[in-house]
């Protein structure tokens, strides 16, 4: 069952502009560390934290509350499988508001998928609540 959906757009030339003007000041506020050395490790910075960026508006989107209720920026975190599928990891405020959300005898799977063509960025957020297996019924 789907819980929540959400999308954003972001300017990577925005983002860029914000980085260059505020720095590490910007990075640490909205960014947790594993996502500032994956930015840095990145050819295109910019368009990383641009995606990464709209994936936590998207993520604020789909768990029904936009940025605001409590939610911090770094409570949604953006990393990569080793196949390179970004996965979205939720902690503190967003992990709290997850488990609200989430069905009795479900689990919740934050599913969510990042593009970019300049100066475009996008994130695309699904939250699915999954039956937990011992839940399920042959």
């Amino acid at each position: 069952m789907i819980l929540g959906v959400g999308t954003d757009l972001a300017n990577i030339d925005r983002i860029a502009s914000v980085l260059e003007r505020y720095g590490d000041r910007f990075r640490n506020r909205v960014f947790t560390e594993e996502e500032q050395r994956k930015a840095a490790s990145r050819h295109d910075e910019a368009g990383t934290y641009a995606k990464r960026w709209a994936a936590k508006e998207a993520c604020s989107k789909a768990l029904g509350t936009g940025l605001r209720m409590g939610i911090a920026w770094r409570d949604m975190a953006v990393s990569n499988l080793p196949t390179g599928q970004p996965v979205m990891r939720l902690t503190g405020w967003a992990a709290r508001r997850l488990a609200e959300m989430t069905p009795p005898g479900h689990e919740a799977i934050v599913h969510v998928s990042l593009t970019d063509d300049h100066p475009w960025a996008q994130a695309f957020v699904l939250i699915e609540a999954r039956p937990l297996a011992s839940d399920m019924r042959a």
